[in-house]
Order: C-alpha cells, then structure tokens, then sequence
C-alpha cells in the first residue's frame, strides 16, 4: 500500500526559506510523478509544484515561479520542495500526492491516486 509523508513544515517569518519532504512507501518510488499542492482556509485546494517520475519534467504555479524549486532523489523515495522568499499567502496546509505517469509532470489534483496528511506552513512575522 502506497504511503506519502510530509514533513519540514513550520512557522517562519516573511521572507524566509523553509525545505518540505515527502516521501514514499510501498511501492517503487520511481515509477511515480510527484505533485506538491496547498490549501489555505477557506481556499480550494492548489498546485503548487510538480515533477516527473525521472525528474526531466517540472511544472510550477505561476504563484510561486522563480521562488520554489521542486526535485527528487529518487535513491531517497523522497521529493523535495525548497521554498524561498517566503510571503504570508503561502500560508497552508501542504500536501504531496502520487500516481503512476510515464513521462509528465502531472498538474492536476483529480489525476492523482495517492496523497499524504499535509504539513502545516505558516508564514507571520
């Protein structure tokens, strides 16, 4: 059974960097494309970043371009999103989903089979 773990949430102040985790169990990691995706209260559900199961393709929201980098280590089972210049509208919950795609980065949240508990990030000074 297929398992997703969040983890490198928290509190930090405006522009600050935060690094979230997420890794995989179960099944083999590398046949999987990864999404990363947030939910603030009261918002629908986002994505944020996606990377391909080899790790060649990468797709990003234009909310956060050019201050979040999505990669993987696919040695690790685990993908990583590195968050940079963070602002108070990143506040969310974050979640890591998973299904099985052969080449793309998958930017849609009805596309994906497995999704972990989120990790909490809050932005406040």
């Amino acid at each position: 059974q297929v398992q997703l773990v969040e983890s490198g949430g928290g509190l930090v102040q405006p522009g600050g960097s935060l690094r979230l985790s997420c890794t995989l169990t179960g099944r083999t990691f590398s046949n999987f494309a990864i999404g990363w995706f947030r939910q603030a209260p009261g918002k629908e559900r986002e994505v944020v970043a996606a990377i391909s199961k080899s790790g060649v393709n990468i797709g990003y929201a234009d909310s956060v371009r050019g201050r979040v980098t999505i990669s993987r280590d696919n040695a690790k089972n685990t993908v990583y999103l590195q968050m940079n210049n963070l602002e108070p509208e990143d506040t969310a919950v974050y979640y890591c989903a998973a299904v099985v795609r052969t080449v793309v980065a998958v930017m849609k949240a009805a596309e994906y089979d497995f999704w972990g508990q989120g990790t909490q990030v809050t932005v406040s000074s």
